[in-house]
């Protein structure tokens, strides 16, 4: 038997990577204690919009990967929170700047005709002081108990930051237009949340915009986009 001379090998055990859960309390606050298993991530610079939170992003946009068209866009409340890219570097100035979420904004809700099985998220700067939307919102109708995902297609390419008085958007996608969407049903009350300066941390009060007395029709291909500056870009036309 020969002796080996040198570096005696040594073995490592490569810890599994823990996996966090995006809960979604259930809660009147409902805001995200929706905690980011965080492996670096949000938007790549910054952008614009109002309402604070969709579903950490303090100067960045966000990122969640879509869902197939015939099932759930978002994941289950129980499922792991998706990774996410690196959250962009706080603009200059960011210190005298707040978060937009619920008690700093006005926030609407409201179906548009086109495009079709849409609605429209407006949220206004009522303060006195610039506003950031972080990511996107993170929304929940009754006592749904799964994440609507984001589209990761509208990213901003900077964070979304309202002065006093300025609106800011995002897109919602209700239902399939070809029917592909599965568990429909009937939504009477919105409750939207807003992330902070990480993705999925709490961004403060949330928002409950009234809906139609009819309620709003959505299935399981309900996603959000990030916010945005404008409507247009919101809705995709």
């Amino acid at each position: 038997m020969h002796a080996f001379h040198g570096t005696p090998l040594v073995r490592t055990s490569r810890p599994h990577p823990l996996r966090c859960f995006a809960g979604v309390a259930a809660a009147s606050l409902f805001v995200l204690s929706l905690t980011a298993c965080q492996d670096g991530t949000g938007l790549k610079d910054g952008g614009a919009a109002s309402a604070s939170g969709s579903a950490a992003e303090a100067t960045g946009g966000p990122a969640t990967t879509a869902a197939p068209s015939t099932a759930p866009t978002s994941a289950p409340a129980t499922a792991p929170v998706p990774k996410t890219s690196a959250a962009p570097s706080a603009p200059s100035g960011a210190g005298e700047r707040v978060l937009c979420n619920g008690s700093t904004t006005r926030v609407t809700a409201q179906p548009v005709s086109r495009p079709l099985n849409h609605m429209l998220i407006t949220v206004k700067n009522i303060g006195s002081k610039t506003c950031d939307l972080t990511y996107h919102p993170v929304l929940r109708f009754d006592e749904m108990q799964w994440v609507p995902a984001a589209r990761p297609e509208t990213r901003p390419q900077a964070v979304v930051s309202l002065a006093p008085g300025e609106e800011g958007y995002a897109g919602v996608l209700l239902s399939a237009a070809d029917g592909s969407g599965e568990g429909g049903t009937t939504g009477h009350r919105l409750t939207i949340a807003f992330q902070g300066r990480t993705p999925l941390s709490d961004g403060g009060a949330s928002a409950t915009p009234d809906l139609p007395a009819a309620g709003v029709a959505y299935d399981s291909s309900l996603t959000v986009t990030y916010w945005q500056r404008g409507s247009a870009d919101a809705l995709g036309s």
